[in-house]
């Protein structure tokens, strides 16, 4: 807590000071609303908005760092998670250019936002909590709409029209580097557009040592202070083509990903190749009874993990027992390959019924496809292997297939200058399926003496048997969802609005949460979306979460661009998919000897978990605002302030929820003159405290932070520069999940001591993710026209 004081007293200054100048009494009159609650549930970023961001990183949703409500899971480089009042992942519904694309990988490492280069971004959208239902549904957290911007097109008369921009950055820490381009040619009735972007960086420096615990010498050799598999490399590609006429837009756009490696310091295993193909097709018509909009989709992505360079390769080797000549199968190696293709199809029309009431109705429908196997380790041939990942392929999820159909209306209501509402309804229907699964060993496996039979033995009492049943058991499951929002709007007068609101949301399991099978204790280390080296197993019996959410804002706006705004909001979450352990025992070193720990009892290790349905609740409070301070001769000065609490509570156990931002707040003073805008920004996070027994969360401690922000704009050109981390301090990244960067990530890595015997991890647990340390960055984007 002594971390946030800083920032959170500085807040309240912010808000004391604003408030006597938003509490003048005015004279109440008629006031007009131009914006519809559907536009205003949202807090948009665009244009300029954006550029600070593209500069400082590659991750697109390091461009939602300072809207309210909004936190970020730690993940690869260019991959984070972001989560809305404490919920986060599956449980937001991310929109990428219209596409809802689903992460294919037991890690969920190729994130939605991650398909999407930061300079691509043309507007950002958060809805925290009351989503509008039109937004979406399958999500009980909110929302994040990205998209890219409008295709342009030449004015009347102009003729054709030739336009675009370049651009290049570089960071210090990590050496991070990229470039991105735009163009446009463009007559009045067609736009042909690219734009591409690349980036890479190698692994980051933490602001010290964080290395408490030390790596035996066969162990790959990371600094002390460099916070192993952080390194990535991206690059995305998007073609468009539109054609306009009268009142109708036709847009098509072809994309292509290509992330050749992006190392995460979370997972035992890395991304080491993730291809994705996007085709989209957009209509948008302005009709005499009002707006239609019908969009439809398809994309396939290929996906690879194994380990990078930081995490072990040689687990050792195995002598096929029918071979003479000595020869042994490196273990140095653990392949697993996901495919996932979705494919969705949605219309939606504004029907204007009269001059103050608004029809929204629509229909969306969206399939998906999942297979996800891991082939031998070694591949040295059927009966040939008496242990080791072999000799068949694992088959995580053979055939998984989610789909997803729904139907929504909404009425937008004005039913004074003072007063507006929305209300809308949303049913969905969700069928979820697989096929039957294998293991690296079968009852009809081939073996070759009674040390292969053993291996199989052991194999079949922890994962073959959970397998049979699996595969005798009906997987199909169909979910019939309910969701619905009811919002008002109160703007007594042009300086005060007040929003309140209830809504339920309804979301169905993912296929992994569904379908991931074995027992066996490294599939369960696999299936693992939250970075927190636990195991997770799947519960084919879960039922779709419920979540009802309260929520209020009181926005007081005053002249001179002063605001502020506050948002207490309340969820109560049934049939929440939290984790319960699983029985049995967990295998680790305790000072160097191999000793077996109850899984349900350890309290210093990694564990066994399943999914199960349990219920939850959050509460919290957002609060933000900005104020003018002064205009010298120096420049317009202002500042402006954001302050953000979650509390997450399982009503079942009592314990805490995971991953929950703890209390934090971020204070900028902010200067203008001429083309410079300049800014010093104060970030302050309280010690993480509150944390969830059941999977052994790590603590962090409390931090503060300075960060240095400068930027000048001409007609063409801007440049960005500035300086992460002033002053190097180490600190750990409360959302960052358990330090799983380095070592051999897959071997018996749960250990207590000092010394990591078995050459391993092991002596990481306990250590969080590091933040990055100090980093100087500089970007420069130029336009042509």
């Amino acid at each position: 807590m002594k971390r946030c004081i800083a920032s959170c007293n500085a807040l309240v200054v912010l808000a004391a000071t604003a408030l006597p100048v938003l509490a003048q009494e005015t004279r109440l009159g008629e006031v007009l609303v131009t914006a519809t609650p559907e536009e205003q549930a949202a807090t948009t970023r665009k244009g300029a908005d954006l550029y600070g961001g593209r500069a400082r990183s590659s991750d697109s949703a390091m461009l939602l760092d300072d809207i309210p409500g909004v936190s970020l899971y730690g993940a690869g480089g260019v991959s984070s998670l972001p989560a809305i009042h404490g919920l986060a992942d599956d449980r937001l519904r991310i929109k990428v250019d219209g596409i809802e694309t689903i992460s294919s990988c037991p890690n969920h490492m190729n994130s939605p936002l991650s398909y999407i280069d930061p300079t691509a971004v043309g507007s950002v959208k958060v809805y925290a909590g009351l989503a509008p239902v039109s937004v979406g549904g399958d999500s009980i957290g909110g929302a994040v709409v990205v998209e890219a911007a409008l295709p342009p097109f030449a004015a009347p008369g102009q003729g054709s029209l030739m336009q675009g921009e370049a651009g290049a950055f570089y960071r210090s820490n990590g050496n991070a580097n990229g470039a991105n381009l735009a163009a446009t040619y463009a007559t009045e009735s067609l736009s042909l557009t690219y734009t591409g972007a690349t980036t890479e960086s190698a692994n980051y420096k933490a602001g010290g040592n964080y290395q408490k615990f030390r790596m035996s010498g066969v162990a790959p050799a990371v600094p002390a202070d460099v916070v192993g598999s952080t390194a990535y490399r991206s690059r995305n590609h998007t073609l468009g083509l539109a054609l306009k006429g009268d009142k109708h837009l036709v847009e098509a756009k072809l994309g292509y990903q290509d992330i050749p490696y992006e190392l995460y310091p979370n997972q035992r295993m890395d991304m080491l190749n993730n291809v994705a193909h996007r085709f989209s097709l957009r209509y948008l018509g302005q009709l005499d009874w009002g707006a239609l909009e019908a969009r439809a989709y398809r994309e396939t992505v290929d996906h690879y993990m194994d380990f990078g360079k930081d995490k072990m390769y040689n687990y050792g080797a195995l002598t096929p027992p029918t071979n003479t000549t000595g020869a042994t199968y490196q273990v140095n190696g653990m392949p697993m390959y996901t495919q996932g293709i979705t494919s969705g199809a949605s219309v939606k029309a504004d029907v204007a019924l009269t001059p103050s009431d608004l029809l929204r109705v629509g229909a969306e429908m969206q399939t998906y496809r999942l297979d996800d196997w891991w082939p031998p380790s070694p591949d040295c041939g059927v009966g040939n292997c008496i242990g080791g990942m072999a000799p068949l392929t694992f088959w995580n999820i053979n055939g998984g297939k989610r789909d997803r159909t729904g139907l929504f209306g909404e009425w937008e209501a004005k039913w004074s200058p003072q007063w507006l509402t929305l209300a809308g309804v949303r049913i969905e229907t969700v069928k979820a399926d697989t096929g039957p699964v294998t293991g690296y060993f079968t009852s009809t496996t081939p073996l070759v003496n009674n040390l292969a039979m053993m291996m199989r033995t052991m194999y079949e009492a922890s994962s073959v048997g959970t397998r049979a049943a699996f595969n005798a058991m009906d997987r199909a499951r169909t979910d019939r969802n309910l969701d619905f929002t009811l919002l008002a709007r109160h703007t007594p007068d042009d300086q005060r609005t007040y929003e309140f609101g209830l809504a339920q949301k309804t979301r169905s399991p993912n296929l992994y949460e569904r379908y991931s099978w074995s027992t066996n204790g490294m599939a369960l280390e696999m299936n693992n979306f939250v970075g927190d080296g636990n195991g997770y197993l799947g519960n084919p019996d879960l039922k779709p979460e419920v979540a009802h959410t309260l929520s209020f804002t009181g926005d007081w706006h005053g002249a001179q661009d002063t605001e502020l705004k506050v948002t207490p909001y309340y969820t109560h979450v049934s049939r929440y998919i939290d984790a319960v352990r699983i029985a049995g025992n967990i295998s680790m070193y305790v000072n160097g000897v191999l000793t077996s720990v109850p899984n349900a009892t350890l309290a210093n290790g990694y564990v066994k978990l399943q999914y199960a349905n349990q219920s939850a609740r959050l509460y919290g409070i957002d609060v933000s605002g900005k104020m003018p301070l002064a205009k010298t001769e120096l420049g317009d000065w202002s500042l402006k302030g954001l302050l953000n609490y979650t509390s997450g509570k399982n009503l079942d156990t009592g314990d805490n929820l995971y991953n929950i931002m703890p209390l934090n707040a971020k204070l900028t003073v902010a200067q203008k003159l001429g083309g410079w805008d300049n800014g010093i920004e104060i970030v302050g996070v309280e010690a993480k405290a509150r944390v969830s027994a059941v999977r052994n969360e790590m603590k962090t401690p409390g931090y503060g932070l300075i960060n240095l922000r400068a930027s000048h704009s001409w007609k063409q050109v801007r440049i960005d520069f500035g300086v992460e981390n002033l002053f190097n301090r180490l600190y750990y990244l409360p959302l960052g999940g358990a330090y799983t960067g380095q070592g051999a990530t897959m071997s018996l890595d749960r250990e207590v001591g000092t010394v990591a015997t078995n050459g391993g991890n092991a002596t990481t647990w306990g250590t969080a993710v590091p933040g990055a340390g100090r980093s100087l960055y500089a970007g420069v984007n130029f336009k042509f026209r």
